[in-house]
């Protein structure tokens, strides 16, 4: 049975797919600026695959920020829910889904969100991370995993202004030019995001290119191992090296305030087995908080 909601995400492929786009455009215009390399990730505030890669992406910030840019594009995901197909034409209908998308990733997210506080679109948490990325790009990020967690693991409905407004409190911003630009300029911001995906035959997230100051270029697509994250920069620069970070739990939770088990275990190089049993020693001696779902964990710097 043919499915075209985006919503019901292929764990095989780690993809979360829209209708097809034409591709008019060429990638190799757009170049680097800064840094050696920069990675367009065409990504969405609700995109369960995109989720499935934090560990991956979060690791290779922290060995390859230092020669990396990574720009952030909103895909718009779930325009709103003016389709039928497959039998999958309404929110609840994709409850069960992401509870086996969090299995399959390793990866806490409770599906009941659907059932008790559906979202009719991804359209507004995209536009508010463009409003969020007006202000300030490290923010924005901040922003977008915090309307993650509320979505994916807190069940709320992040397309209520209520839920947005509190995320842009946590993330540092300006509530008065976050609500202006919200409701002005990034829905333009978010216009281009929509017309470079099209262009570029964007149809899936996640979706990166990787792309260098000669215009090379390469390109992952899905929820992939490490590995294939990391090989188009060492294709693009073979003589880099990667920055050796430290991994003791003290630096990953000041980089980043909360943190899934399998996060921890990527970034700490402690097996997934053992992982869970030590965050949970830190919280019992209260030097992490622990955020309990019906599909896991999330542990959180204490205070935060």
């Amino acid at each position: 049975m043919e499915n075209s909601n985006p919503l019901l995400c292929d764990p095989e492929t780690g993809v979360c797919e829209i209708p097809v786009q034409k591709n008019t455009g060429d990638v190799m215009k757009i170049s680097a600026d800064v840094k050696p390399v920069k990675v367009i990730y065409f990504t969405d505030p609700i995109c369960s695959s995109c989720w499935g890669i934090e560990p991956q992406l979060r690791k290779l910030k922290l060995e390859y920020g230092h020669i990396m840019d990574i720009e952030y594009r909103m895909g718009g995901l779930l325009p709103d829910w003016s389709y039928n197909s497959g039998g999958i034409s309404k929110p609840s209908d994709v409850a069960h889904h992401w509870d086996e998308v969090s299995l399959h990733y390793d990866m806490p997210i409770d599906g009941d969100v659907w059932l008790e506080d559906p979202l009719d679109s991804s359209y507004p948490p995209s536009v508010a991370f463009k409003a969020a990325e007006i202000q300030d790009k490290d923010k924005a990020i901040r922003f977008l995993r915090i309307i993650r967690e509320m979505v994916f693991l807190q069940k709320k409905n992040i397309t209520k202004w209520e839920h947005l407004a509190v995320a842009a409190q946590k993330s540092g911003l300006n509530a008065e030019q976050f609500k202006s630009d919200y409701e002005g300029k990034a829905k333009a911001l978010f216009k281009e995001d929509l017309a470079l995906g099209q262009k570029l035959g964007v149809r899936g997230f996640p979706t990166m290119f990787f792309l260098d100051e000669k215009g090379n270029q390469e390109m992952v697509k899905g929820t992939k191992p490490y590995a294939l994250y990391e090989a188009p920069l060492l294709n693009l620069h073979p003589s880099v090296v990667k920055y050796d970070y430290e991994t003791s739990w003290e630096y990953l939770f000041a980089k980043y305030p909360s943190l899934t088990a399998r996060e921890f275990s990527e970034l700490s190089g402690i097996s997934r087995d053992i992982s869970e049993g030590y965050l949970q020693q830190l919280s019992e001696k209260g030097l992490l908080e622990k955020l309990t779902t019906k599909n896991g964990m999330l542990w959180l710097r204490t205070g935060k």
